[in-house]
């Protein structure tokens, strides 16, 4: 098992058993749920996390969890999809946009994790308490509360493929999510091209994407988000309150992840300060 885990590939054939497993078990259990509709959906997801959980706890490492995040929406969109209406060109579009996110997402996981041996520094911090708040920080603040964001989030793309049609804004909901893949793309293929060359150890990104905002990829990622919106409000079906879905994700970004890698950067990048300073946190004003 140890060289199982210490193996990349062992370790993802690992992960990937652990998913088949927990989304299996997650439909066993609320299938004979009297849910409908988006509860149903809701109590899936968070059952699925809740396993999830259990084979974190049984590895120690809490990032078993990060592919959570883009692949438990692929087939709760599928699900939803299946039951669609929509003409063939509207659903193709939304589930094209959908699964360009989802598989460009999982494939820049794949090649920044290593193996079962490596944990997410910011869950290490998490859990850096003592063992009744580690576990709360674990169960929530790391599986739980992710779940139920990118839930309320992902609650849009489930009134666009239930409505009868889609208006002309589909077509700027999939442009606009397209753009947010590509920019996360390029921002994290700098990334990964920086942190390659031994002689920037210790230094600062600010180039290219980087140059313009702080977390170019977290950017594209709450873009994605909106687009996901803009498919609602092609529907035609959508209230205001509905803004809130995006709102919820722009928010954990804004507030927790960008705050979070500024606060480890300053730590360990003498010249971090005077490029915040500098540099949008998200988005990409001009540069100061």
């Amino acid at each position: 098992m140890q060289n199982l885990i210490k193996s990349k590939n062992g370790s993802l054939a690992l992960v990937f058993f652990y998913y088949v497993i927990s989304f299996y078990l997650a439909y066993l259990v609320t299938k004979n749920f009297n849910f409908d509709g988006w509860l149903y959906i809701l109590v899936w997801h968070v059952s699925a996390t809740l396993i999830i959980f259990l084979f974190s706890n049984v590895h120690k490492n809490s990032s078993i969890y990060d592919p959570f995040w883009h692949v438990a929406p692929i087939p709760i969109v599928f699900y939803i999809a299946k039951q669609s209406s929509l003409p063939t060109l509207e659903l193709n579009l939304v589930l094209a946009a959908f699964l360009f996110w989802a598989l460009r997402l999982t494939y820049n996981w794949y090649l920044n994790w290593n193996n079962l041996d490596h944990e997410d520094f910011r869950y290490i911090d998490l859990k850096n308490n003592n063992k009744f708040m580690a576990f709360i920080n674990d169960l929530f603040g790391i599986h739980l509360i992710p779940t139920l964001i990118v839930n309320v989030s992902l609650y849009p793309i489930y009134v666009a493929l239930n409505s009868e049609s889609l208006n002309e804004l589909v077509y700027v909901g999939f442009v606009i999510i397209i753009i947010a893949v590509v920019i996360q793309y390029i921002s994290d293929d700098q990334m990964r091209k920086f942190r390659k060359d031994k002689s920037n150890l210790g230094k600062t990104m600010k180039y290219g994407l980087w140059k313009y905002s702080r977390h170019p990829n977290y950017l594209g990622e709450v873009s994605f988000w909106f687009g996901i919106y803009i498919f609602a409000l092609a529907s035609g079906l959508t209230t205001i309150w509905l803004l809130a879905c995006p709102i919820v994700m722009l928010a954990l970004f804004v507030f927790i992840s960008c705050p979070m890698m500024d606060n480890r950067s300053l730590k360990r990048r003498s010249e971090y300060k005077e490029y915040m300073d500098k540099t949008p946190q998200l988005f990409m004003w001009f540069v100061k």
